[in-house]
């Protein structure tokens, strides 16, 4: 009787351990399956590199005496096991290469930016080494300057406008200035107002440069224009509107790259004003945005300008 009821009892347990087995094993299929996918991937043509199963199958070799290690549920069980680490130690490790490669790219990216700014600000200065006097205060081209980012003074700047006269006829008497024609627009048109002052065409320069600052407020030579505007008005005479034209620019557009030779030309504007008390309060105003980015030359002129003015 005892050996019949075990006989049945072994018998019902077959299935259950046949349906355990076929469920274990077909996990494993499925993970060695997205295995050797992510294999290709990690590794594409890698012939040789797919990772074997830790864990021996159950209808491979036995050990000596013919006993198996383990029981085949056992085997199929630790074989996912194995297989569930290795995947996820190895989705790890794209997870960081995407990382890396991302980091990479924006790094790459960066660089391209910085390389083209390079690239088109050199590409500028043949046209602007033709032209005499175009260059910053100090000597150079200060397109290679980095631009500055200042922390604003609250020293208050007095710039008085009276006393300027309407052009004369022979002010706009002169010769004929050729505009240039290289295909980039906002250079050509500023270019052409700096070639209107070179000539000394002072009216036409000044209506030509206020366009380009209008037409072109975020292009770089805004503050070009706007500075040259500035000494236009100092040349002919204006030291009045010479002062608001470099106060403007220094207040609108600070970080432009002629900002600090406004003000450095605004205290000899106030001068001429016979305002030295105003002109010492920017030429600390400029000593104190932009000490770091001026260049030694410039320093040297503004030690001059504050001797002229007496500044303490």
């Amino acid at each position: 009787m005892r050996t019949i009821i075990w006989a049945l009892a072994a018998t019902s347990l077959i299935p259950v351990a046949a349906a355990a087995q076929s469920n274990v094993e077909g996990r494993v299929g499925k993970l060695e399956s997205e295995m050797r996918a992510v294999q290709r991937k990690v590794f594409p043509g890698g012939a040789g590199q797919y990772l074997q199963p830790e864990i021996t199958r159950p209808d491979a070799p036995q050990q000596a005496g013919g006993t198996p290690a383990t029981s085949a549920v056992a085997d199929l069980t630790g074989r996912v096991t194995a297989l569930e680490q290795q995947m996820a130690s190895m989705t790890d490790q794209i997870e960081q290469t995407g990382f890396k490669l991302r980091q990479l790219q924006d790094q790459f990216d960066a660089y391209k930016r910085s390389n083209d700014a390079q690239l088109k600000a050199l590409a500028t200065t043949p046209a602007l080494a033709a032209a005499p006097g175009s260059a910053p205060l100090g000597g150079g081209d200060d397109t290679a300057r980095p631009a500055a980012t200042p922390a604003r003074s609250n020293t208050p700047v007095s710039v008085a406008a009276a006393g300027d006269t309407a052009p004369s006829a022979a002010a706009v008497a002169g010769a004929k200035v050729d505009k240039p024609s290289t295909g980039d627009t906002p250079e050509d048109e500023y270019l052409y107002g700096y070639r209107l002052w070179a000539a000394k065409q002072y009216p036409q320069a000044e209506v030509q440069l206020k366009k380009v600052v209008a037409d072109y407020p975020k292009h770089r030579r805004a503050s070009w224009a706007q500075n040259l505007l500035g000494r236009a008005y100092l040349d002919e005479g204006k030291p009045s509107l010479a002062s608001m034209a470099f106060y403007d620019n220094y207040k609108k557009m600070p970080d432009g790259e002629r900002a600090p030779d406004s003000l450095y030309y605004l205290a000899q504007a106030l001068m001429k004003l016979n305002k030295p008390a105003d002109a010492c309060k920017v030429y600390g105003e400029l000593t104190d945005v932009y000490g770091t980015k001026i260049s030694p030359s410039m320093k040297a002129d503004v030690q001059k300008g504050r001797t002229a003015a007496k500044c303490k």
